[in-house]
């Protein structure tokens, strides 16, 4: 044997023994990150928060453009009981023939100050047994807390993780924070929860009239991102980030506030923008197609999914800002499998 024939031996030896499965592992690596991408976007959520009537307006829910649904709010009274409420079993019917989830999201900005008795060492254990009864009777899928500011008192985290207990694993537990009071929520309470939806808006508004501007500009869906994820360790999954589909005006002392539809209804063309002069002279700042395209694309690259409030303030048809968020989901997912 030649000193060329041995040469081609052990480069075929190598081959064989080195690069071959170097190569195999490197596309089994590869074909595994298209799989965990695939998997991701076909699993990405897309939240709406419903304010309004559960009788008058189901026919203007698209639950087919939506993962879950957070019906906001239903509280209880001053003893923890929940009333009945007219037209829920039947959004619970329809939502779960389009296999839509259906949370009760309790609280909200302006929740009764009676929260803070209610889940206190006296009572939390009583107002857990009313919140799992009521979840019960209606077939629901989760519960949402939207606790924010204040009421996140000492008796927050023992509250969340006596409501975890009760009504886990059949349940989803998840809640409502904003970065402004991020500080104040404990990290063993986050820990708890199925997943987070950052209200990555309000930034400023009508109670801030001396600051006009954004009110949910694209850099803070960016910064609260980066609090939730790396201050916080919080997993990108676990995380879906806040859409708003509504606008604040500015006009020296006077403020206002207006949906997404109003505003493109009115202005013709209000769709393209994210500000603009209104006829009074006031500049309104909103999120129009391009800014909910860039967000929701930073989501799907980030997070688990999208949070909306609300749906009621969409618009119909080719303007509408859910059904851009579906398309986009829609076609990553397609993407993803090609």
């Amino acid at each position: 044997m030649n000193h060329k024939q041995i040469a081609r031996k052990f480069l075929f030896a190598f081959y064989l023994l080195v690069i071959l499965p170097l190569i195999s592992t490197a596309s089994c690596k590869k074909n595994n990150l298209n799989a965990d991408d695939k998997e991701k976007k076909e699993s990405f959520r897309i939240i709406g928060y419903f304010k309004g009537d559960l009788v008058q307006d189901l026919s203007r829910v698209n639950f087919s453009a939506m993962t879950h649904v957070n019906i906001a709010f239903l509280n209880p009274d001053s003893t923890g009981k929940f009333e009945a409420v007219s037209g829920l079993k039947e959004f619970v019917t329809k939502a779960h023939q389009h296999k839509v989830k259906v949370l009760v999201s309790l609280g909200g900005g302006k929740a009764p100050g009676y929260y803070k008795t209610l889940i206190s060492a006296e009572q939390r254990s009583m107002f857990i047994e009313q919140i799992k009864s009521f979840a019960l009777k209606y077939k629901l899928d989760g519960i949402d807390v939207d606790l924010e500011g204040g009421m996140i008192t000492a008796d927050y985290p023992l509250f969340i993780a006596g409501l975890s207990q009760a009504i886990k694993p059949t349940m989803l537990l998840t809640a409502a924070i904003a970065t402004e009071y991020g500080k104040q929520v404990p990290q063993q309470a986050l820990e708890l929860l199925d997943f987070v939806n950052i209200m990555a808006y309000d930034k400023t508004g009508p109670w801030r009239p001396s600051k006009p501007g954004q009110h949910s500009p694209y850099e803070m869906v960016v910064e609260d991102f980066e609090y939730w994820h790396t201050v916080r360790g919080l997993a990108k999954q676990k995380l879906n980030m806040g859409l708003p589909f509504y606008g604040y005006s500015f006009n020296g002392d006077k403020t206002g506030s207006f949906t997404y539809n109003r505003l493109i209804t009115d202005y013709p063309g209000a769709e393209y923008k994210d500000e603009f002069q209104m006829k009074d002279g006031a500049m309104v700042y909103y999120n129009g197609i391009s800014t909910i395209r860039k967000k929701t694309a930073f989501a799907l690259m980030n997070t688990g999914g999208v949070m909306i409030w609300q749906i009621l303030q969409d618009a119909n048809g080719d303007k509408s800002l859910l059904t851009l968020i579906k398309d986009i989901v829609e076609t990553a997912a397609a993407n993803s499998k090609k």
